[in-house]
């Protein structure tokens, strides 16, 4: 837990905090309406979004039931308990004890002739498709997947890029009771087996190549190393990319056939295909599994269960206005637990735009367009991929409407003051908010709501039923200070446990640690104590504490990164041989200009000025490149294990060539 009461903020600082945007009297009509309910069948007053969260998180058994039937969740049989909560937060107290659902069914409610999906993607025509004919095509994987002998309780893998067939072929999946998961299509060989190994999966499902940012990227031979290491395969799936693609040899894989052969399987003898028995399960039976991102070691594999769709619910209906009249564009291939958000959307109707490779930049205006063209209410990008756009100055052109655009929203790591500037000077009217959350929520934990106004910097509110506080190391609750990040009270869509845990032992060290019994993300932010907003600073194992001041990286990076000369950096801990740490600060320069005594010492000084003279890093040493992870998101864990002379793993890592940079380097040897 946090070792330090170090206030990096004043007073002052959080009552200067800018507002970007402001609530209108039609936002949030889904949560207005919940609210009502709840003041009507209560018999109580609340005031707002804030008397709303207030009274979730003290009667949760209340509003996880009034979620339940607001959103008309379908099962054969209802829970008969909510959850127990004498049992422990750290035993995994059941939720929704006695009932028996079915994910797929939920996901397959509607079958009408409303868009589902819009394919698209770097070099294809567009394409839709129904709600019934997504049904349709679920009907038919599903009848195929069972004459083949998938059965409850059996794993399927995907590694494919983001296509029309990950939906149809998860939703089969759940609906015989079986557990789906994934790994992103641009890791190696070795990192998927990582994951894939561990849950001795039956089925594969892939593709033989795909586009990313103008390239074409192979899958086969990765498919080959992948399947060879996997000796409880029985069926490994390719989809065909092209239609040329059937005239390529994948003999040499293994058990393998091109998609399209095997649902033929499907078909009855007279050409009809039976219809969906969806298995009922319980709420916490395994609906799919997530990894960590092996950062520290092997990737973990959290099982999560129904509970999948409370969060997304939770955080899309409620907190961002998605009805049946949305549209959300997806980039995020399976792998990344917003595909699974993404997927789960379809419960509530909405229209999902899913993209084969990245759209951001294709040309200037490439995603602009797909707005207008698609309709896109809802965008949620990397926070990479935000400062990408900043730095490319891909903004809108005079020839945009964008009329259809409400909500932007920035996932995955921590987004820079000037982000929030940028977005807001492009998009004057359109809420862009931050999100912060994790595989192990499978979504936001703390988000911004439409009835609540946005601060620059910050994250506005937690999300419904969520007790989230920011602790000291006695885990009292902080405001104005750096604090871990915990969940105080049991959520429906925590992880039902890590897969092969059998008595929970591993579950509750990682994340009940030191016999705690609240559920830490090993995460810190700092709590605005005017606005209730919370500033997410960094990693636990990413905070840095020099001549005893503790900070977040984050910080340093809103100070250095607004220089014209820097592209990139990233800031670590170092050790000397007396244990004593200091800041490292690598910098990445732009081209055409250069790393000189200047420039260190105008960012010595800048950070001083904005921060405090304890933020200013000891070292500041020039590197060619910074690693990212998949999920682009900055390297720190690794790259302060490589410059402590510490063991590391590179799976996670999509440029290792650049962690050479970092190794026995002369400043640190002197230092």
């Amino acid at each position: 837990m946090n070792t330090s009461k170090k206030i990096i903020m004043n007073t002052q600082n959080f009552e200067d905090v800018p507002m970007m945007w402001k609530p209108k009297e039609e936002n949030g009509k889904l949560l207005k309406k919940l609210m009502s309910h709840i003041e009507d069948k209560y018999q109580i007053k609340l005031a707002g979004y804030w008397d709303l969260h207030d009274w979730s998180v003290n009667h949760l058994c209340e509003f996880w039931t009034e979620i339940w039937d607001f959103f008309g969740f379908i099962s054969s049989k209802k829970f008969h308990r909510v959850i127990n909560l004498s049992i422990p937060m750290s035993e995994g107290p059941k939720w929704f004890e006695g009932a028996e659902l079915n994910y797929a069914e939920n996901l397959l409610r509607y079958r009408d002739d409303h868009v589902a999906l819009i394919v698209a993607g770097e070099d294809r025509e567009t394409e839709t498709v129904t709600y019934k004919q997504m049904y349709d095509e679920a009907k038919l994987y599903a009848a195929a997947f069972r004459k083949f002998g998938l059965k409850k309780g059996d794993v399927a893998v995907c590694f494919m890029s983001n296509r029309k067939e990950a939906f149809f072929a998860m939703q089969a999946t759940t609906s015989i009771g079986a557990i789906w998961t994934g790994a992103l299509p641009l890791l190696g060989a070795q990192a998927v087996l990582s994951r894939f190994q561990q849950v001795s999966p039956k089925i594969l499902i892939t593709v033989d190549r795909f586009p990313n940012q103008g390239k074409e990227i192979e899958m086969l031979p990765k498919v080959k190393e992948i399947v060879d290491g996997l000796p409880s395969l029985e069926k490994v799936l390719i989809v065909a990319s092209k239609p040329d693609s059937h005239l390529r040899d994948i003999s040499d894989i293994n058990k393998s056939c091109f998609l399209d052969d095997f649902l033929k399987l499907g078909y009855e003898e007279d050409g009809s295909v039976k219809d969906i028995i969806f298995e009922q399960v319980s709420f916490s039976h395994p609906i799919v599994i997530s990894y960590t991102s092996g950062t520290t070691g092997l990737p973990k594999a959290l099982v999560h269960g129904a509970g999948v769709l409370m969060a997304v619910v939770n955080a899309f209906s409620l907190n961002i206005d998605c009805d049946r009249n949305s549209v959300l564009l997806s980039v995020s291939p399976v792998g990344w637990a917003t595909w699974t958000m993404f997927s789960s959307l379809h419960f509530t109707g909405q229209t999902v735009v899913i993209f084969e490779g990245v759209p951001f930049f294709l040309s200037q205006t490439y995603l602009w367009d797909m707005v207008d063209k698609y309709k896109i209410s809802h965008v949620l990008f990397p926070t990479s991929a935000v400062d990408e756009l900043q730095k490319r100055n891909c903004v809108p052109t005079a020839n945009h409407t964008l009329d259809s655009l409400k909500y932007t929203v920035a996932v995955g790591s921590v987004v820079k003051h000037q982000n929030f500037e940028f977005m807001y000077q492009i998009l004057k009217d359109v809420m862009f908010v931050s999100t912060f959350g994790c595989t192990e929520t499978m979504g936001a934990c703390i988000t911004s709501d439409t009835t609540l106004p946005v601060y620059k910097g910050e994250i506005t509110c937690p999300c419904l039923g969520i007790a989230l506080e920011t602790v000291d190391e006695s885990e009292n609750a902080v405001f104005g200070e750096m604090g871990d990040i915990v969940i105080a009270k049991p959520v429906p869509f925590l992880p039902v446990g890590l897969w092969g845990d059998t008595n929970g032992s591993l579950y509750k060290e990682k994340y009940f640690p030191n016999g705690s019994e609240k559920f830490s993300f090993r995460d810190f932010a700092i709590r605005n104590p005017i606005t209730k907003g919370f500033i997410v600073c960094c990693r636990s194992d990413e905070t840095l504490k020099q001549r005893g001041c503790r900070f977040g990286s984050s910080e340093i990076y809103n100070v250095v990164e607004v220089f014209p000369e820097i592209e990139d950096s990233i800031c670590v801990s170092h050790y000397n041989k007396t244990l004593d740490e200091s800041a490292v600060l690598f910098l990445k320069i732009k081209k055409g200009f250069s790393y000189n005594d200047q420039l260190v010492e105008r960012i010595r000084d800048s950070i001083a000025k904005e921060l405090t003279e304890a933020h200013v890093p000891d070292i500041i040493i020039e590197t060619k490149e910074i690693p990212y992870n998949v999920n682009g998101k900055k390297m720190e864990i690794i790259v302060k294990k490589i410059i402590n002379k510490m063991p590391f793993e590179t799976g996670s890592v999509i440029n290792p060539n650049c962690l050479n940079n970092f190794m026995n380097l002369p400043e640190l040897h002197e230092f």
